[in-house]
């Protein structure tokens, strides 16, 4: 049976790998790991199709490293020591080039008890770990094993190296490569496979597919739309339409959109998606885009997740329905997620940065001494509980991470902020 172009075109080497130059160009800190064969452990993140998996089996083969593959979903602790145990032996073989590679996919779907069992193997050596994740790792790993493996992000392809990819594609698969094939036109092309290499080679599969023998493969925007339209996907809960449908419902709730809200979630519904996750997403949602402006949403969504759980489906299509539409028609703001970004770069450009003295804890007398806590001022001792003082380190202390967007609910904690502050 004839294996589908994105298989047929996997890369096997570093050379024929396509996109991710800022960590496998030359001198890029992926290609000197391979280089010197001395390769650390590491999560990539990133969206599906930019080459994850590829990448982690690229490094095995280029270092002679025996190469292991778990599945969060699939796998549990016993799963997770047995490989452990197996990589121990070969660690100890005189016949391995290198440490044994252990790559696990969906990595941000490992329990804490499951990532917990991987720390000692990473740290004292036995295993190099390379995880694949399309989740933020700082809300998704354990701390601890976020210490033992840097983090490199994976970029969606860029129009460069799509090109790159189609003429890779159709000068070199052995299908494609002899048929005669018109490009016309990339716009539709690129834009349906928004960045994702195995979305492209999967169209132009289906182009080729439906192209009877003889004639000559044509891609163009119309024909490329026609093609995909004749040809609607299914929902795969676990592949390519369960990251555009829940992208859809998440822009469209944005967006205020409740009709096209409550559109994609009902294709999630009916396709089987785990409404676990799509209650987690709201949840997200309520954070990330109605924020201050609406702090219940963030509660309904809490309380949506919660009912999930207790009662299940099919009745929670009702609340996860009743969330959706809440959180679309709410007003928005984002200022809260501006404002954490903001923070998290000033604390990456301006490091540890000390307490100010006067904000500091002062539990014992050698403290004091020191002058620990010396000039706080108590709030709740000066008249509406507020008075003027420094909270921020002195390096910093006039930066602004918070700007308020303007909204019923903002323009009020705006107001009270300028009477206190000016």
């Amino acid at each position: 049976m004839l294996k589908p172009l994105a298989e047929r075109l996997r890369p096997q080497t570093l050379d024929e790998y396509i996109g991710q130059t800022h960590l496998v160009g030359e001198g890029r800190i992926l290609r000197r790991m391979i280089d010197t064969g001395n390769v650390a452990s590491f999560i990539l993140w990133g969206p599906p199709g930019v080459g994850k998996t590829t990448l982690a089996r690229i490094i095995a083969n280029a270092t002679k490293s025996e190469f292991h593959t778990l599945s969060a979903v699939t796998s549990g602790v016993k799963d997770v020591r047995d490989v452990i145990a197996q990589c121990r032996k070969e660690s100890r073989s005189m016949f391995s080039a290198g440490r044994p590679i252990l790559f696990i996919d969906e990595i941000h779907r490992f329990s804490k008890s499951q990532q917990d069992s991987l720390l000692g193997a990473v740290e004292d050596g036995t295993v190099t770990l390379i995880g694949a994740t399309t989740e933020n790792p700082s809300f998704e790993v354990i701390r601890p094993l976020l210490s033992r493996a840097q983090v490199y992000t994976l970029e969606p392809l860029n129009e460069e190296d799509l090109n790159h990819l189609l003429d890779h594609a159709v000068t070199k698969d052995e299908i494609l490569s002899k048929r005669e094939v018109k490009i016309e036109e990339t716009a539709a092309l690129f834009r349906y496979s928004g960045g994702d290499a195995r979305k492209l080679l999967n169209i132009l599969d289906l182009l080729e597919q439906s192209t009877p023998a003889g004639e000559p493969i044509v891609i163009n925007d119309r024909v490329v739309t026609e093609r995909l339209q004749r040809n609607p996907q299914a929902y795969d809960k676990g592949g390519e339409m369960h990251y555009d449908i829940i992208s859809a419902f998440i822009k469209s709730i944005r967006g205020s959109d409740p009709d096209a809200a409550i559109y994609w979630l009902a294709r999630m519904i009916a396709g089987g998606e785990d409404p676990e996750f799509i209650a987690r997403r709201l949840v997200i949602v309520a954070a990330e885009d109605i924020g201050l402006a609406n702090p219940n949403a963030l509660l309904l969504a809490n309380a949506t997740y919660d009912a999930i759980m207790k009662i299940g489906m099919p009745e929670g299509r009702i609340p996860l329905a009743e969330c959706t539409i809440y959180l679309a028609t709410s007003a928005k703001s984002n200022s809260a997620y501006k404002a954490i970004a903001a923070a998290m770069a000033e604390v990456e450009r301006s490091g540890n940065l000390p307490v100010p003295l006067h904000l500091r804890n002062a539990p014992t007398s050698l403290m004091k001494k020191l002058g620990y806590g010396e000039g706080y001022k108590y709030a709740h001792d000066y008249p509406g509980n507020f008075v003027r003082q420094q909270f921020l380190p002195d390096a910093i202390q006039n930066v602004k991470l918070w700007t308020p967007c303007s909204n019923q609910a903002e323009d009020v904690m705006t107001a009270r902020q300028k009477s206190r502050w000016g």
